[in-house]
């Protein structure tokens, strides 16, 4: 059983250099039930002539949600000049998702924050989400491994915890709880109710945690992460949210993108079924 709806991020594509419409396309031709787009590539396509007007009409048509965007903004960063031009930025950004109709963005530790003490970091994320959810975009916590703050699970759910923010959520990956050391048993600890969106990814045995890159992961199921174990865990917790595959591979042997996009939503399908579990 896959109790979980699919997602294709678009970094996945971004070997064969789709504009943002083909992006789309490819996820609905292949059968995802949504997209994650990111925000640069976004803001490329309406550099290059394309309007909000007619990305919007793609993904009404193409019948995919937009549950969550991929943005880059320095909303915790250490020094304030810097921190204040983050938060126009996602005013900015965050509009326009909201003309897109996507609901979430993502909010990592972006920028400089190794200095920033837990309750700077929370205080800067309630400020977040506070704007957000007055222009209708909600910012999912997310925590990168190697991150000098914000690098596990236990530590979002503490800068959650400090932020005060009534029904917060996180952004789980594999890739970051492999490369910041949280164990998949945690997420056991965790309600559904508190986790916005969840990458798809594995990795290999080699290179280990402190040296692995981005360009490593591998699809799911193809690697060695214990990720039929982080299905149930999400299952049993409530999750029925999306698993939103992100691959950051270079090149794919000559496949081509619809080809990498179906293999990827069986690579998922399979390695996060629970089996019968209820």
């Amino acid at each position: 059983m896959f109790p979980f709806k699919t997602a294709l991020n678009a970094s996945t594509l971004f070997p064969f250099e789709l504009e943002v419409p083909e992006q789309i396309a490819v996820a609905a031709r292949v059968g995802y039930a949504g997209i994650e787009l990111w925000v640069p590539q976004i803001g490329s396509y309406l550099a290059g002539g394309g309007t909000i007007a007619a990305l919007k009409a793609c993904l009404d048509e193409s019948g995919l949600a937009f549950p969550n965007a991929i943005a880059f903004f320095k909303w915790a960063d250490e020094d304030e000049a810097v921190r204040e031009s983050a938060f126009a930025q996602a005013d900015r950004e965050m509009r326009l998702l909201a003309k897109l109709g996507c609901g979430a963005v993502a909010a990592p530790p972006f920028g400089e924050v190794g200095n920033v003490a837990a309750d700077e970091l929370a205080a800067r994320f309630a400020r977040l989400v506070e704007l957000g959810r007055g222009i209708g975009v909600e910012p999912y916590l997310e925590f990168w491994g190697r991150a000098p703050k914000l690098s596990g699970l236990a530590e979002a759910r503490d800068i959650l915890r400090r932020s005060g923010v009534a029904n917060g959520k996180l952004l789980l990956d594999p890739f970051h709880m492999y490369t910041g050391g949280s164990a998949i048993e945690e997420l056991g600890e965790l309600t559904g109710a508190e986790i916005g969106i969840c990458h798809a990814n594995d990795y290999p045995a080699s290179p280990g945690p402190e040296t692995i890159g981005d360009g490593d992961r591998v699809f799911p199921g193809e690697g060695v992460a214990p990720l039929r174990d982080a299905a149930k865990l999400l299952h049993r917790i409530g999750y029925g949210g999306y698993l939103s595959l992100e691959l950051f591979v270079a090149g794919f042997d000559g496949l081509r993108a619809d080809e990498v996009a179906s293999r990827g939503l069986r690579s998922m399908r399979e390695a996060f079924d629970v089996g019968t579990e209820v």
